[in-house]
């Protein structure tokens, strides 16, 4: 079982001697005494819910659209269904969930394959009048999308560090204190008084665990509420068919490439994969790498088609990791993220030998002095040596 998981399990087996929180005060089990109004009011238990601002903002719309960053994961996705279900359930809206670039990653192509997901590409999608869109688990602006164009935009509901223009937006939920973006959805339907399905919950629940798990993301006490709501619900088998998703063969090439071509600069390390099998790889060696003892940065870099593929992770607080990949990579694409989580692309005109190794040279130097670390020449995270002897053996 999961870390997130035990954890939810646990948080169970403790809710009897809680109160309950459904977004009134209530007497607390085996309590005679109501509890206490805290001089500072919770939202929950205002008038105004944040989801009835949310339902009242597209109530008039006739077609609600989600949509997401490029290369959606399982936090978005599950936010999407989770929003979606929602907005059918209380005012029998049309919906409509998209994906902006293609889903590479294993266990997320099997989150899609396993849950049935209907996703349409989002350049394919054609406004009507009457249509709003949702934009979920991003912001406008950061980078992240590939085409903002023309998009009637209505709401945006996000958890990301990293700041966007949501001027002029009617309806504005941004997070930063949730780990996830499907604890604040799992928040809405808990207001709502909405029950989910099986494949909803377990949507829901794997975009969770694949943002909360382990170092160095920190579930808040909101999304620990989330975890143990969502947790009787979800189908444990299909979550661990998703989490022990098949990998090609090409996966494991990459991740060979990926360390022998890794360098160290002082506490940061880079890796370079010349030929990324899918853009999703550039996160899973650097979810890799970040745990090398000597070091607090890892960046990888990789070609996926005509585009320079970015990836970084910081083990250390405050970090604004998102922040620091955006101003390094400039105008030379968009990147973005969370403060100890970061990803970006830059388009290549040419993927020439020469074109990318310029490229690189120029992020190389752009990180170092990011992180004030000196001009040098980079170690080998695994030597030539070692690895010619292996290739012998």
């Amino acid at each position: 079982m999961s870390t997130v998981l035990a954890k939810a399990d646990a948080l169970q087996s403790k809710k009897k001697n809680k109160p309950l929180r459904n977004g009134k005060i209530m007497k607390a089990r085996g309590s005679k005494k109501p509890l206490q109004r805290k001089a500072k009011v919770n939202y929950r238990t205002t008038t105004q819910l944040r989801s009835d601002k949310f339902l009242a903002e597209i109530k008039d719309a006739t077609r609600v659209t989600f949509i997401s960053h490029i290369n959606p994961d399982p936090d978005s996705l599950g936010s999407m269904i989770g929003l979606a279900h929602l907005v059918k359930s209380v005012l029998g809206k049309k919906t409509r969930l998209t994906r902006d670039g293609l889903i590479n990653r294993s266990e997320n192509r099997a989150m899609v394959d396993l849950l049935g997901l209907e996703l349409t590409p989002v350049d394919e999608i054609e406004w009507n009048e009457g249509d709003v869109a949702v934009m979920v688990d991003s912001q406008p602006k950061t980078g992240r999308h590939s085409n903002e164009k023309a998009i009637p935009l209505v709401a945006v509901i996000d958890h990301h560090d990293t700041p966007g223009n949501v001027r002029g937006i009617p309806f504005v939920d941004v997070r930063k204190s949730m780990g996830a973006t499907c604890s604040v959805v799992a928040e809405y339907l808990r207001e709502q008084n909405i029950e989910v399905s099986f494949k909803v919950a377990t949507a829901m629940m794997y975009g969770m665990e694949t943002e909360l798990m382990g170092f160095p993301r920190q579930a808040s006490t909101a999304d620990e509420e989330a975890l143990l709501w969502l947790f009787p619900k979800a189908d444990k088998d299909l979550l661990a068919e998703i989490r022990n998703a098949r990998l090609p063969q090409s996966h494991f090439e990459g991740v060979v490439h990926a360390l022998q071509s890794s360098f160290i600069y002082d506490r940061l390390i880079i890796s370079w994969v010349h030929d990324l099998p899918q853009p999703e790889l550039a996160a899973e060696v650097v979810d890799f790498l970040i745990r090398f003892e000597e070091v607090d940065w890892a960046v990888c870099a990789g070609l996926f088609e005509n585009k320079l593929i970015l990836s970084a992770r910081a083990s250390g607080a405050n970090a604004k990791a998102g922040e620091l990949l955006k101003k390094v990579v400039g105008r030379m694409g968009r990147a973005g993220g969370h403060d100890r989580r970061a990803g970006g692309a830059i388009q290549m005109k040419s993927i020439s030998f020469n074109a990318v190794e310029q490229a690189m040279a120029k992020l190389r130097k752009r990180l170092l002095k990011a992180l004030h670390i000196d001009e040098c020449r980079g170690q080998r995270l695994i030597s030539r040596k070692e690895m010619l002897e292996n290739l012998q053996s």
